[in-house]
């Protein structure tokens, strides 16, 4: 995983240095556009705490928010390593919004399956097989990793994040535009909720 990482910083800087343009925005989104709070998660696909945070809090926080129009919820790429990148290429080879945010939720179930070993090869096999179970077809997701404008745009939105944000790890929460410190446990995160509602 080593040799990918520092693969993928490479990748990162020359992107940064030689470019000031930022991709189309495609932030995954979910929620109504006039909910009083808007909750941005900038997560790495291969980040256990992120995993933790999209299985503990945010289905907690659909059922009991998101879907009551209460408030609106932003999924951002900051993906810390090449198979995070490839992760959420294959996220984004999805036709619709609900589809994206399903596959969201099986790859971080499955990340201590996938996010495994040094082979880029071996990683995005296990990810398309995840992909297979949730609407995409082999040919559809092989071509979507060769799209060199997926890769571009998710990348360029990390560049843009981290000069925005200042992101230091991964999952950062910001509830309308404010950093949230607080414990990533559904209780917690609920009473920073209450208090914007």
């Amino acid at each position: 995983m080593e040799k990918i990482n520092k693969y993928f910083l490479k990748v990162l800087l020359f992107i940064l240095l030689s470019t000031n343009v930022l991709a189309e925005n495609k932030i995954l989104k979910i929620g109504s556009n006039d909910a009083k709070i808007s909750i941005k998660v900038f997560s790495s696909l291969t980040c256990p705490h992120c995993a933790n945070f999209h299985m503990n809090i945010f289905e907690n926080l659909k059922k009991d928010y998101i879907d009551k129009g209460l408030v609106k919820f932003e999924h951002h790429s900051f993906p810390l390593d090449l198979a995070a990148l490839n992760a959420e290429i294959i996220i984004r080879c999805h036709n619709d919004n609900i589809g994206r945010f399903q596959l969201l939720g099986e790859i971080y179930k499955k990340q201590s399956q996938w996010a495994v070993g040094s082979d880029i090869n071996i990683i995005n096999e296990s990810l398309k097989k995840i992909g297979l179970k949730n609407g995409l077809s082999q040919e559809k997701m092989d071509k979507c990793l060769l799209n060199e404008n997926y890769q571009d745009q998710i990348l360029n939105e990390r560049i843009d994040a981290q000069k925005k944000y200042k992101i230091e790890s991964t999952p950062t929460v910001y509830i309308n535009e404010k950093k949230y410190d607080g414990k990533h446990e559904y209780s917690s995160f609920k009473k920073a909720i209450e208090k914007q509602i």
